[in-house]
């Protein structure tokens, strides 16, 4: 079952052209690397599909990218409910200043929770799929600015969780972290496939191979390769893929 559909994308900061016919295919509950260098597109593309982008106003999109067989461009899309089903965690963690219980409960209460019984369910069963719970559970109300900076990403986590997405986007969630903390990430990823659709900018090639099961290598903008992570990197097809997982550029 593929999540993703995405066919010719192309998208243009002003003048500036970021991405060049993205045509690719990402499947339902398995983990998606991007990788590549620096300022080759693929935040930019991992944004695309929650239409992060539509807070730049000098965005201009053509394409077709298809969730679940939808268009989330089509005009009549509703972009609440696409950034509810596509979470989105950020390479900085970016708790909200509010206590640990409030950060995890704060999406739920947007779409319409407000039942003390219902929210309490939630932040626990969020804060568990995320690893935190037992770290946090005896300081739920306690400041969420407070916890260690792997705590604050994994919370950013349980947050995205909160409101059950269908698919999660991680724009180099652990490039800040220290190893172990790295190492507790990643861990996480690993489970969290079972029920959903994980899809993660990464500059680490091993973490890449560790954690991924799909892999797609972007280059100045364009699409170079996808495959399974095990082919993209033991038996890339295009040169450009096989230098750069070697370690040649980067």
């Amino acid at each position: 079952m593929k999540a993703f559909e995405v066919s010719e994308l192309s998208l243009w900061y002003g003048n500036y052209r970021a991405l060049h016919d993205i045509s690719i295919d990402i499947p339902r509950n398995n983990v998606t690397a991007l990788i590549g260098p620096s300022g080759c597109g693929k935040s930019t593309f991992l944004k695309t599909l929650n239409r992060m982008q539509d807070l730049c106003k000098t965005v201009r999109i053509e394409g077709e990218v298809l969730f679940e067989g939808e268009d989330i461009y089509d005009p009549k899309a509703d972009v609440n409910k696409i950034r509810k089903d596509v979470g989105m965690v950020f390479q900085k963690a970016n708790p909200f200043p509010m206590s640990i219980y409030d950060n995890v409960a704060y999406g739920p209460r947007i779409h319409g929770t407000r039942a003390k019984k219902e929210l309490d369910q939630i932040v626990e069963e969020s804060l568990r799929r995320a690893a935190l719970w037992e770290e946090a559970k005896d300081r739920l109300g306690k400041s969420a600015l407070g916890l260690s900076g792997g705590q604050q990403q994994r919370l950013c986590i349980a947050r995205a969780l909160a409101v059950k997405p269908k698919v999660l986007l991680l724009d180099e969630s652990t490039s800040a972290l220290d190893p172990i903390s790295t190492g507790q990430i990643e861990e996480l990823v690993g489970t969290l496939k079972k029920d959903y659709t994980v899809i993660m900018v990464t500059h680490n090639m091993q973490q890449a191979v560790r954690v991924s099961d799909y892999a797609a290598f972007f280059l100045l903008g364009d699409l170079i390769e996808s495959a399974p992570t095990e082919k993209l990197f033991g038996n890339p097809e295009r040169p450009e893929t096989a230098d750069y997982v070697h370690g040649l550029f980067g």
